[in-house]
């Protein structure tokens, strides 16, 4: 039986078809490979944030002790001053006028004692001849006196004259660096006056201000068998992370506890001292304490195995038939930029999906599982890499 030429060409036709489909859907069934990450707890230390306030080591008000216009501003905000510098010159005349005033009385006060001298010798050798009597004698006594009093009192009046217009050249008390300057040139100024002329910050050294509520404490002082020197003893070394985000190079001592509870706060104010060479922390300034404490058996995960919906963070989690689940999950606030730390979410040993996350994964699918190249110790210690 001869096949016609036409139906041969149908027949060739509908076999490639039926081949492409059946290649098609095998490509559809075959189970993609997907890179993927088995749990290991690791220890680390973990850095505990406290919201912290700075403040120079010493913040000294400046206030003028006599009253007057200011004359001269002989500093500017933030300008850095040393010890016994003028700062503001207030007006001199006044003063000048007083310092001259007592010296001109101290004057007339010597001339008066020596003519007191005078007078009194001449009555005691006249007394000794018998010329005038005791009362005489005494007479002349009591005003060599009166004259040396009046001497000592118109010094003193000199000596705080002085000191008035020493006054009047305000100067820095520490080394430091100024404050606001409200008053200017031209202003006037008293010593009952409320807001001082400006504040010398000693920022050599930077108090950094920060607090742990009552559980925290408890715990720290259990640790230290509820001794204030071992909790200061047994405390490592911080860190300060400044409001920009970043970490300053120095590193801090926490040295006070207060020993007193907050009733409005519930918490417990401490204190930890940073070098300050370069002057890069400013009285007033805010940032965050970071307190190392060391933590067993957490869970590291690569930032790419994570995927986020709604401000949530979410994985993909591959079980014993290579079927991955989403699963939400909870992380510390510690972020590295590589790594999170899984609070809550994930077990020890699970396997996560690590590539293609957010991409071509998709909840409920069905996977070839492969290794990671990327092991769980590398990923702990980029995490630690900070």
């Amino acid at each position: 039986m001869i096949i016609p030429f036409e139906r041969i060409t149908l027949l060739s036709l509908c076999l490639i078809l039926f081949a492409c489909g059946e290649k098609n859907q095998s490509m559809q069934n075959a189970v993609k490979e997907y890179a993927v990450l088995t749990l290991q707890p690791v220890d680390r230390v973990l850095d505990k944030t406290y919201p912290a306030t700075i403040r120079g080591r010493q913040d000294i008000e400046i206030r003028p002790q006599v009253a007057g216009f200011i004359t001269k501003l002989l500093v500017d905000e933030g300008s850095v001053v040393k010890k016994g510098q003028p700062m503001f010159i207030i007006d001199q005349v006044q003063y000048q006028a007083a310092v001259n005033v007592a010296e001109a009385t101290v004057n007339v006060a010597k001339t008066a004692v020596d003519n007191a001298s005078l007078t009194y010798e001449n009555k005691k050798e006249l007394h000794q001849k018998k010329i005038i009597g005791d009362f005489d004698l005494q007479l002349a006594e009591n005003a060599l006196a009166t004259q040396q009093a009046q001497l000592a009192q118109a010094k003193a009046e000199l000596v705080n004259a002085r000191k008035n217009l020493s006054y009047t050249t305000v100067t820095s008390p520490s080394d430091g660096v100024v404050g606001d300057i409200p008053f200017r040139e031209g202003s006037l100024v008293s010593s009952s006056m409320t807001t001082p002329l400006t504040t010398v910050s000693d920022v050599s050294e930077m108090y950094v201000y920060f607090s742990m509520n009552e559980k925290q404490m408890l715990e720290l002082t259990r640790q230290s068998d509820g001794k204030m020197a071992n909790i200061l003893d047994n405390q490592p070394e911080v860190s300060l992370k400044l409001a920009d985000g970043t970490i300053y190079p120095e590193k801090g001592k926490i040295e006070t506890v207060s020993g007193v509870i907050g009733l409005a706060t519930g918490a417990a104010r401490m204190r930890a001292t940073f070098p300050n060479p370069q002057r890069i922390l400013r009285s007033g300034s805010t940032g965050s304490i970071l307190v190392p404490v060391k933590s067993d058996s957490i869970i590291v995960i690569p930032q790419k195995a994570t995927t986020e919906m709604q401000d949530k963070k979410f994985v993909f989690v591959v079980n014993d038939s290579s079927v991955v689940n989403i699963r939400e999950i909870q992380i510390l606030p510690e972020n590295d930029g590589k790594t999170y730390i899984v609070s809550e979410g994930l077990k020890p040993f699970e396997r996560i999906v690590v590539e293609g996350v957010g991409i071509s994964v998709r909840d409920g699918m069905k996977i070839k599982p492969v290794a990671s190249t990327e092991s769980v110790d590398t990923v702990a210690t980029e995490a630690a890499k900070q």
